[in-house]
């Protein structure tokens, strides 16, 4: 059951980040300008970020497993229109399809999970868990940078088919079901289509400053975004059937993390994002050696997952993340420090290995937090609103700092610029960690 749920949730961590390696060569091939080699990143983000909220809440309602193997089949479909895309609107609305499929089943991977482990147990496997899925993320512009190089950009895609064949399989012969009997029938749709209307007009207004086209058409749609999310957030609080019931927040646990979610993911999307670039077309790495400049990061998260999972049983959360957070600040400063050259070795393998150690004390610590909070009929409800926050984190500042990025006078120092903007939010999000989560093993249950 664990490696279902692992491969399942792996399939759309690697496609958002393999994409990014792919995006200098497919913009060239299919012709794309920069807003629309944009959003084939930003349209799968944006479905996954307004919908994995309804994903979790469907899959607590109708069944964890039935919605999980509904979404990946619908994020192979949106692979196969991917892989078969001859023009930017085509790929731009197969990757929503993508979205939509991975708001569905990355929500109840981790809830099937547990769903079926407790205690300790647990602690490790949702540790296997976020080790094997930050690993394949991590790995995932290495072999989308292989896979362009050798093949083509279309191979990101179709790599996803096999996969998902055999999840679906595996899924319905050796995954038990499991839903909340206690939940209400009912589903939030007017609360979906808010928070989809907000994140939607939030991120078009963004990406309309990022090509430098300062007008009212791109103010007017970020100050309507931000009116729709403050709607939902208000609709939400006298919603019969909320899709984020708000009373969750009540717990200090649960509140801290999120809010250290968003801080720490918006840094973490931002760079996985813009180093591919500035490696490819500043210091002129191949699309493979650019992916492979990650892989002291992999190494390190991937050895370290299990027994980092089982961290917040034995030191409370505050400790791990804390020092997860100030760690990966360090590797943000560490990637805006190279110039134009130098070796990669002193250059951005310090930078890797920083991130690397971050990432083995923040991520399963992280996880394991936010899913010892509230109660395990409730797992699929966390498990959305986490993954959404730090989906809706990354999806936020991938076009926020893009401003940044697009309007400097060279892309390089926008580049070091957007880099210590991370280190910042890295910093706060240790210090949100300080000040609202437990130090001790008791006080955290």
């Amino acid at each position: 059951m664990q490696l279902v749920a692992v491969i399942g949730s792996s399939m759309a961590f690697i496609d958002g980040t393999a994409v990014n390696v792919a995006l200098p060569v497919l913009q060239r091939q299919l012709g794309l300008d920069a807003a629309a080699t944009q959003w084939v990143v930003e349209g799968f983000s944006l479905f996954l970020s307004a919908l994995i909220l309804t994903g979790g809440a469907l899959g607590d309602l109708y069944g964890r497993r039935r919605v999980f193997v509904l979404g990946i089949a619908l994020f192979a479909l949106g692979s196969l229109g991917c892989a078969l895309a001859g023009n930017g609107v085509v790929l731009i609305t197969s990757r929503c399809v993508q979205g939509i499929g991975a708001a569905l089943s990355m929500p109840e991977s981790l809830a099937l999970i547990s769903a079926n482990f407790s205690g300790e147990a647990r602690g490790r496997a949702i540790g296997t868990w976020s080790g094997f899925s930050s690993v394949t993320a991590a790995f995932g512009p290495v072999l989308g940078g292989w896979l362009t190089q050798t093949l083509s950009w279309r191979y990101v895609f179709v790599i996803n088919l096999p996969l998902a064949a055999f999840v679906i399989v595996a899924a319905l012969l050796r995954v038990p079901e499991s839903r909340d009997d206690t939940r209400s029938r009912n589903v939030d749709t007017s609360g979906a289509v808010l928070a989809a209307l907000g994140l939607g007009a939030l991120i078009y207004g963004l990406i309309d400053l990022d090509a430098g086209r300062v007008s009212l058409r791109a103010a007017g749609s970020v100050a309507l975004g931000i009116a729709l999310l403050i709607a939902f957030v208000a609709y939400e609080r006298r919603a019969p059937d909320p899709m984020v019931p708000l009373a969750v927040f009540r717990s200090r646990a649960f509140s801290g993390a999120n809010v250290y979610t968003f801080l720490l993911y918006a840094a973490l999307g931002a760079s996985t994002y813009f180093v591919p670039f500035v490696l490819i077309n500043i210091h002129h790495y191949t699309p493979l050696a650019a992916g492979g400049a990650l892989l002291p990061f992999i190494a390190i998260v991937f050895a370290a997952s299990r027994w980092s999972g089982g961290l917040v049983a034995r030191t409370g959360p505050r400790l791990p993340l804390v020092l997860g957070a100030g760690l990966a600040a360090l590797a943000f400063i560490a990637y805006a420090l190279p110039g134009s050259g130098g070796p990669y070795w002193t250059t951005f393998f310090p930078a890797a290995l920083l991130l690397g150690g971050g990432g083995a004390l923040f991520i399963a610590p992280l996880t394991t937090t936010v899913m010892n909070s509230v109660p395990v009929e409730h797992a699929g409800l966390a498990s959305g609103i986490n993954n959404a926050v730090a989906r809706t984190a990354g999806l936020i500042a991938i076009a926020a700092l893009g401003v940044i990025v697009v309007t400097a006078h060279l892309y390089l120092l926008g580049f070091r610029e957007a880099m210590i903007a991370c280190a910042g939010l890295s910093a706060a999000a240790g210090a949100v960690a300080y000040r609202t989560l437990a130090p001790a093993p008791s006080a955290s249950a």
